[in-house]
């Protein structure tokens, strides 16, 4: 009996072996793909999910590998074929969308020429052809202007237009099957969505399966036809998407699906995966009455701190005998923060939240405006004064990896800004802070002389709060700092910023992407857009009635498949 199934895995179980201990990363997975049909596997970081995509495409490496089970394409045992047979199937039958398109393209050679080098590879093509056929495909990902994106490099364009140039090498030469590892994480809601219909829309109009990797199960919600739910190796859940997400069967994935903030309510604490898997979920809702409350309290109190009429101009120069041009990244700003508040700031990528941040620091100072800290005017301060100031402001970054010394331990890492704002008379006393912070943010503290590469991304979140919080801030700038964290991990970090503000006094400006988040964590919400406040007032009314078409379209744009009534 003919099948339809274009891709079947039964009972695989992948094993790395390192030093004689066998870690398993996939245990028995099994299901199937059929042809022109989408299926999302979903799951936390460690489950399984990237590492069953590798094993299909014939990726892993095969030294420190056990590997038992079966993957079939077509009735072909590709777990049987040797590398140079795979070559002929990996790129043109099977291809790949990797997460991070910065680190996935060529840094050093042009777009264009990638898609190209994809073409000649695969096909017989020339090179003229080539190139006609690698602008067509620009031109189909929706490229604007795909002539300038295939002479620009990988780090000229946007993230959202570098993950288009891979959606094209990816299609370049008409796969049957699509694997998509994480391709929107990271990336703005709006720019999200796009990314989403366009592969949608690849997928009818080509009839090639799409296999979307993914820890969020809102964003799988919008485009497949199946999810495949995975925990810690192994499938917990395998149904139609409908079925899935009207009834979800498994503890698990009721877990996932709670595991954001509910735009239709507000919860004093999000639930976490744990929590669910313990049974010991318990949402607490703050009341309307008591938000009013609790903000009329705040706002009677003076401005911790003022921006008035800020702008940000860089002068940028294209070439040797080029004019220069000034670039306005923020535009006559305007807006207080009080203690104790929780300020969001949104917007897409470009809008100017993180330059506003840094200006704020004075890491790029402000060329135009004033901001009032505590009622001094802190443009242009330098030395002590300068340094003081780095004490009650502090930032934590969205990359903890990137900002963590590789070379030094997290206990050094902690205890260094101490040691820099001469807190503390002695390094024992600051090994004992150190330890105790570690213990508040949910570390161990017997990974005290452990390095940043041990820990997870979550861990290394949280390390980095640490060595914020060690020099004990007034005001903290959270820069995306959980738009790169999976869903669950994303839940308890939020959740340890709200209980380190509440026992710290702490006041936040948090930056991100994700609406959904910043409507969580925030008392006054300001919206960006080009450099300008579109929008600026509680966080609460914006959502339920935005002024600004900007800001409808940011709500628009927020997967809702999450956001069902699930318990």
């Amino acid at each position: 009996m003919a099948t339809s199934n274009i891709l079947t895995i039964n009972n695989l179980s992948i094993s790395f072996i390192q030093r004689s201990e066998s870690t398993h990363a996939v245990r028995d997975v099994s299901f199937c793909l059929k042809k022109n049909e989408i299926l999302g596997i979903v799951g936390e970081s460690g489950s399984g999910k990237s590492v069953t995509s590798l094993a299909i495409l014939g990726l892993l490496d095969k030294k420190n590998l056990e590997i038992s089970g079966n993957i079939s394409y077509k009735n072909i045992s590709l777990l049987d074929l040797k590398e140079t047979e795979f070559r002929g199937y990996r790129g043109s039958e099977i291809s790949m969308i990797f997460q991070e398109p910065m680190s996935s393209l060529n840094p050093s050679l042009r777009c264009g020429f990638q898609v190209v080098e994809i073409l000649r590879c695969h096909t017989q093509q020339s090179r003229k052809e080539a190139k006609k056929t690698a602008l067509s495909l620009l031109k189909k990902v929706k490229l604007p202007n795909p002539e300038a994106i295939f002479t620009s490099y990988p780090h000229q364009i946007s993230g959202g237009q570098k993950q288009r140039v891979m959606i094209a090498m990816a299609i370049a030469c008409k796969p049957q099957i699509l694997i998509a590892d994480e391709p929107t994480t990271a990336l703005d809601v709006t720019v999200q969505k796009e990314i989403l219909l366009l592969l949608k829309e690849l997928q009818q109009e080509t009839g090639m399966s799409i296999i979307f990797i993914s820890h969020d199960l809102s964003l799988v919600s919008e485009v497949v036809d199946k999810v495949l739910v995975m925990y810690k190796g192994k499938v917990v859940e395998y149904a139609f998407a409908k079925a899935l997400f009207s009834n979800p069967q498994q503890t698990y994935t009721k877990a996932l699906l709670n595991a954001r903030p509910s735009l239709d309510v507000r919860l004093k604490q999000l639930p976490t995966i744990t929590d669910f898997l313990e049974k010991r979920s318990k949402q607490i809702v703050e009341q309307p009455k008591e938000r009013s409350e609790r903000l009329k309290s705040l706002y009677a109190q003076k401005p911790l701190l003022e921006i008035i009429n800020v702008e940000k101009t860089y002068i940028t120069k294209s070439g040797l005998f080029t004019k220069t041009r000034e670039v306005k990244a923020v535009k006559d700003v305007s807006f207080s923060i009080y203690p104790g508040e929780t300020l969001g700031l949104v917007g897409e990528s470009g809008c100017g939240k993180s330059t506003l941040g840094n200006a704020i620091l004075q890491l790029t100072p402000a060329t135009h405006g004033t901001i009032l800290y505590k009622g001094q005017n802190i443009i242009g301060l330098s030395g002590k004064k300068l340094r003081s100031l780095r004490k009650d402001i502090q930032i934590i970054f969205q990359d903890p990896y990137a900002s963590l010394n590789p070379r030094v331990t997290i206990g050094q890492a902690i205890m260094e800004p101490m040691k820099v704002h001469s807190l503390y008379s002695s390094s024992q006393e600051r090994k004992e802070r150190a330890l105790y912070l570690m213990e508040r943010v949910g570390l161990d503290t017997s990974h005290f002389n452990r390095y940043p590469h041990q820990f997870s991304g979550g861990q290394r979140q949280r390390i980095g709060i640490a060595r914020t919080i060690a020099v004990e801030p007034q005001l903290i700038i959270c820069d995306e700092s959980v738009s790169a964290l999976d869903i669950s991990v994303q839940a308890q970090v939020l959740n340890l910023l709200n209980e380190l503000k509440n026992d710290f006094g702490f006041t936040y400006i948090f930056i991100s992407h994700d609406l959904a988040v910043v409507k969580y964590m925030s008392d006054q919400l300001v919206v960006m857009q080009s450099g300008q406040i579109k929008e600026i007032g509680d966080a609460d009314t914006i959502y339920e009635n935005p002024a600004s078409e900007y800001t409808k379209s940011l709500i628009a744009a927020i997967p809702k498949g999450l956001f069902l009534n699930h318990k």
